[in-house]
């Protein structure tokens, strides 16, 4: 039972069934039918959300639920489904050196779809696609025309009749396919039009193979293609003309293609005794649908159902963030909110036949679970799961990753720091021993074409110390416009908002300031960085930012570099003038300065201890030589408090409890010693020990309270 998902039991629950069964009319995992949800046809669900959130892992748990696996190493399915991802290279560009003009995204889509959806089903006939068979070679054949290879004609077209030839344990598979071929090739190698010869044998061979009723056959179908005037033969070279025009044109032509493809799975599902042979709707799975053919697909399907074309096809695709245009009336739900129920009526709109659903992180419970079934054979921290739920938020593929990394090197599981930076090994045949943890995950949870220019960039805050960062650190041409092309993407990808960061998902940002740390053994880029950010924010360069607020940035960075000296002492001087909100608003961000083990004066590293906590202990109260005239009991407990925090918001490390109980003492000191803004620090003071326990980010309580 879904073995491999977690916090996904509202897809995939049996008893009482999730939205998957309910969806499809099939229970998963058994071939049991299940009432259908929605009889006059469903929505098109639409999984939504950001990298790594675990949608093509869901994609690939349905697959699973709808086959059986047969002794031998064979497989069945449960009813006909097919899976594709609109980002395959496949769907990029036409196989051959052919004409653009007869191939697209969506025509290569179709082909792949409906040769998964005839493989074999348990207790039912194989579905063939006259229709789509006849709309495919129609727009396919204007590029065949004249060409002297004839064995890759022979071979397309094969491919292509497949569609249409039902296979039995008594024929070989392809024989009717390579005879019509011949025949087709035969007829079109006439002295008449090429195309016109190909659609008329290809119609001809169509009607004498498979279908059985006059009215199923595509040369009926095809009457009713705009202007055909009731002929087959001119509708599909109307079809394969408005596909070669491009633009609207050929979208126009695509549509028809979707519709003859699920005509012909209506076709299978409402013949005689379909029902007694038939359980469950047939599945289309597009992952990553924003891309390659996706958008074309979405479209038609939408479009035509909006327009009163009746399918029963269950139709899954994936996005990335939820802001696509064609689902901008999408109805919108929760995971644990389609349970039981989708609660789902169309609108007027085409968008509005679809279901979008976010999948929402997973729980700590969740990765427990997962951390656990990955590392069932080893000894692993007992707070690793904890640690590993605090880093990634919640992510899927992160505590996949981080999880078999452990399960590869135990002896690293006691530092998430440690861990990033071994090397970890997914696939069980490859040949090397894999690449680092960070690497990994940042080829899934990173745009690959942009990782460069996101690595340096994860330095940066908002818009503009963004641009003054590409400036300093990228090529010329990565201009103002570059970063905000990049902002939308990361938006449109489904980035949460936060003012406070260029790149704003907490996750990745780790992992890319890793990336930028480790990226030389001297670490110049990581200076080099840090440093520019320092000369931008040690002046206002004119624009419109509170000075405090200019100066925390200034110092972080510092602090990133290494720099303590900064912090402690603008801490201690502005903690008596500065509002005790703001005041504490500044130390919050200052503890989420990125932390890196010691480097010298060159950037060599010179250890890799980690000497926060015994500062924040006081253990080296004794070496600490305030400057003078300095309240030095005052300057001692601001440099613990800035390291305590500094130590428990390091996603990197867990929390230590001994310095949670010492973030909680000195801000309980500092509200005896600032009667105005006590109430405040005396609530941050609990807040932040019970934030610092749970490994949350520490929140600043309401000032209701404040004197």
């Amino acid at each position: 039972m879904h073995g491999r998902l977690y916090g996904r039991g509202a897809l995939f629950d049996v008893e009482p069934a999730g939205l998957v069964p309910r969806l499809v009319g099939l229970r998963p995992y058994a071939h049991q039918g299940e009432k259908a949800e929605h009889p006059a046809g469903p929505p098109l669900l639409v999984l939504a959300g950001g990298r790594g959130a675990g949608k093509s892992a869901v994609l690939a748990e349905l697959v699973d639920a709808y086959t059986e696996r047969l002794r031998g190493g064979e497989s069945r399915r449960r009813t006909p489904i097919a899976l594709i991802d609109c980002e395959d290279g496949q769907f990029t560009r036409p196989p051959h050196e052919e004409s653009p003009e007869s191939w697209s995204a969506v025509w290569q889509a179709l082909l792949v779809v409906a040769e998964q959806l005839t493989e074999p089903v348990k207790a039912a006939g194989q579905l063939t696609f006259p229709r789509l068979t006849a709309g495919l070679v129609a727009v396919r054949a204007s590029d065949w025309s004249g060409r002297s290879d004839s064995d890759r004609i022979r071979r397309e077209l094969v491919r292509i009749l497949l569609l249409n030839e039902r296979r039995t344990h008594f024929s070989l598979a392809g024989r009717w396919a390579a005879k019509v071929a011949s025949k087709v090739i035969a007829a079109a190698s006439g002295g008449g039009p090429f195309v016109a010869a190909t659609v008329e044998a290809t119609l001809e061979a169509l009607s004498e193979g498979f279908t059985s009723h006059k009215e199923q056959k595509p040369a009926t179908w095809y009457r009713g293609y705009p202007n055909a005037g009731g002929n087959a033969k001119r509708g599909l070279l109307l079809l394969a003309g408005n596909f070669r025009a491009g633009g609207t044109s050929r979208e126009h032509a695509e549509r028809w293609l979707v519709r003859a493809l699920l005509a012909d799975l209506t076709e299978a599902y409402s013949g005689l005794g379909s029902h007694l042979r038939r359980l469950g709707r047939p599945i289309v799975l597009l992952d990553n649908a924003r891309s390659g053919p996706g958008p074309g697909l979405l479209d038609a399907v939408l479009r035509d159902r909006a327009d009163g074309v009746v399918d029963q096809v269950v139709f899954v695709a994936t996005v990335r963030g939820s802001g696509h245009p064609a689902l901008r009336d999408a109805v919108r739900r929760e995971l644990p909110e389609v349970a039981r129920a989708t609660d789902w009526e169309p609108g007027a709109t085409p968008s509005s036949r679809a279901l979008l659903v976010q999948l929402p992180p997973l729980s700590p419970d969740d990765t427990l679970h997962m951390v656990g079934a990955i590392c069932h054979d080893v000894d692993i921290p007992p707070r690793l799961p904890h640690a590993v739920h605090r880093l990634t938020g919640g992510n899927p593929l992160g505590i996949v990753v981080l999880a078999t990394a452990a399960r590869q090197h135990p002896d690293r599981a006691a530092s998430l720091g440690r861990l990033l930076t071994a090397k970890v090994t997914l696939e069980e045949d490859r040949a090397d021993d894999g690449r680092p943890v960070y690497a990994e995950l940042l080829s899934h949870l990173a745009p690959a074409d942009r990782l460069e220019e996101l690595t340096v960039l994860a330095t940066a805050h908002g818009h503009t110390s963004a641009t003054v960062l590409a400036q300093a650190r990228l090529p010329e041409d990565f201009g103002p416009s570059g970063v905000r092309a990049l902002a939308a993407r990361l938006t449109d990808e489904g980035q949460p908002a936060d003012r406070r960061h260029f790149v704003t998902d907490p996750f990745l940002r780790t992992l890319l300031l890793l990336r930028l740390h480790h990226q030389q053994t001297d670490h110049t880029k990581w200076r080099e960085a840090h440093e520019a950010m320092i000369a931008h924010f040690s002046s206002d360069h004119g624009f419109q930012t509170p000075p405090p607020a200019f100066a925390a940035l200034r110092i972080y960075h510092e602090l990133a570099l290494g720099d303590t000296a900064g912090a402690v002492a603008g801490l201690r001087d502005t903690f008596p003038l500065l509002v005790t909100g703001e005041w504490l608003n500044i130390l919050r961000l200052l503890g989420t300065a990125p932390y890196f083990h010691a480097h010298d004066a060159e950037g060599r590293d010179t250890g890799d201890e980690d000497r926060r906590v015994a500062i924040a202990l006081g253990r080296t109260d004794a070496d600490e030589e305030p400057p003078e005239g300095v309240d030095r009991s005052l300057h001692l407990r601001i440099r613990r408090l800035l390291h305590a925090v500094w130590q428990v918001s390091d996603p990197l490390v867990l929390p230590d409890p001994r310095v949670c109980g010492r973030l909680e003492f000195e801000l309980l000191r500092l509200s005896d010693l600032r009667p105005a803004g006590g109430a405040l620090l005396f609530a941050t003071a609990r807040a932040w020990h019970e934030d610092a326990l749970a490994g949350r980010p520490l929140r600043i309580p309401d000032e209701d309270g404040e004197d």
